[in-house]
């Protein structure tokens, strides 16, 4: 008699950066003969089965299984303390009757989740390994909170006692006081909600079995000297036409247009799924790109901007005149649009998973970072580490100017030595996911776990 599949469980945080490395994750492990059940909460759930315009229950060997949130569809899931009490009390027992009935043998779980359901998996008997969606630079800082504490940098609530910087090691990034993971907007007591969040899960990253996370070792060998704990299988990358959980729908009208564009001739500008622009900021944007004179391809999501919004008539006239030069979308496949050839600079917010898929496609960055979290970390990895890219400057006001676009898009597309750096990365990246590569193998050990 044949022995079963190993069956993994596979649980995200519910947002975009957090569903698609694990998608991504998941497709690897149904290659390698494993049994996938993706979990998300109900509404992300939704999202991702309407943006794949289908109901069907399992998508490429993946199981797709949805859990409550434990929130009423009155209440405001932008509202962070409300939302975490939520799942702090539904999601435990949703995950010890998910593991009980799917006869799970592993957990593989965003670590952000961790002290609501890890311990539930040890209990059940299940191998856990936590999945930390970000760098391993700011994964290594989680795990010193409290010498952070201890050496003054924070008080016990989380919050700067005056510090600006924690520099880990000369060839890391400095990872800002003020923009720490837990540094999310709604004021102090919410911040204070996250921090101890944080804590928790940093905490209950001592039950896993092993730490995972979607970076490489030529990419932060230094991070990786200093927590050796730290398995990095990155870039992650899932094949052409496989779902990777997207929010929204794709308009692959975008990949056609790129073809008839000569190659590293295009701008690609695109926030991710939670930046939010004021009418301003937008408009400067706007009439950034346009006066460069370059071909662009610009991601609008339908909520990109706050308040009432630019205006359709203005945002008409906008397309009017750019018509021919831009092109605008709410949404694409980013992977397909920064790995073809006409794509020339990545005009990005620098989440991690948009910062190791431009890394992964040898495409300079002009960083514009609006979230604090991790985003500063990143742009400073890709200005001042790897130094393939440059940062907008905002002026007095906080406002990116329609000319500061304008010169910088100009400076990255015309530093042949920003270029050629992009390209000794990229090829760092394919080299460590190919057969022999450090990815390559720690992805390798972290299957022959999983199967044990």
């Amino acid at each position: 008699m044949a022995t079963a599949a190993p069956h993994v469980m596979v649980l995200p945080l519910a947002a975009q950066g957090h569903v698609t490395p694990l998608m991504e994750l998941s497709h690897r492990l149904v290659e390698h003969g494993f049994e996938v059940t993706f979990v998300c909460t109900e509404p992300t759930h939704a999202l991702v089965l309407d943006a794949l315009r289908q109901r069907q229950p399992t998508v490429d060997g993946i199981r797709l299984v949805s859990m409550p949130d434990g929130l009423a569809d009155v209440d405001d899931r932008r509202d962070l303390g409300k939302v975490l009490d939520a799942l702090s009390r539904c999601m435990p027992g949703y995950v010890e009757e998910l593991i009980r009935e799917k006869k799970v043998t592993w957990l593989v779980a965003d670590a952000n989740l961790g002290s609501l359901c890890f311990e539930v998996a040890k209990k059940l008997g299940v191998r856990v390994a936590s999945f930390f969606p970000a760098s391993a630079a700011c994964l290594g800082t989680l795990s010193r909170i409290p010498q952070l504490i201890e050496d003054g940098f924070f008080d016990d609530k989380g919050f700067p006692k005056g510090r600006e910087a924690v520099e880990l090691a000369p060839e890391m990034p400095p990872v800002y006081t003020s923009h720490m993971l837990w540094s999310v907007d709604g004021g102090p007591e919410v911040q204070h909600v996250a921090f101890q969040l944080v804590r928790r899960n940093t905490e209950a990253a001592g039950l896993a079995d092993v730490v995972v996370c979607n970076s490489f070792l030529e990419a932060e060998a230094t991070a990786f000297e200093l927590f050796p704990d730290i398995l990095p299988i990155g870039p992650l990358l899932a094949d052409p036409g496989k779902p990777v959980g997207q929010f929204l729908p794709e308009d692959a009208r975008c990949l056609g247009w790129l073809d008839a564009h000569p190659d590293g001739s295009v701008v690609y500008v695109a926030f991710g799924t939670s930046t939010v622009f004021e009418p301003r900021q937008f408009r400067e944007l706007a009439e950034g790109l346009e006066l460069t004179g370059r071909p662009f391809l610009w991601v609008v999501r339908p909520d990109f901007t706050s308040g009432a919004g630019i205006g359709k008539a203005w945002f008409d006239e906008f397309e009017g005149r750019v018509a021919g030069k831009g092109m605008v979308v709410s949404w694409c496949s980013q992977q397909q649009v920064l790995a073809h050839r006409a794509v020339a600079c990545f005009v990005s917010h620098c989440g991690w998973n948009s910062t190791m898929e431009g890394v992964r496609n040898g495409v300079p960055f002009l960083c514009w970072s609006r979230l604090k979290v991790d985003q500063y970390t990143n742009r400073s990895y890709i200005c001042d580490i790897w130094m393939t890219g440059l940062a907008v400057s905002p002026g007095d006001d906080g406002v990116v100017t329609r000319e500061e676009v304008n010169t910088k898009l100009g400076q990255v597309m015309g530093d042949h030595g920003i270029a050629e750096r992009a390209r000794v990365l990229r090829d760092a990246a394919r080299r460590s996911l190919g057969e022999g590569g450090s990815s390559y193998e720690n992805f390798k050990r972290f299957i022959n776990l999983l199967k044990e």
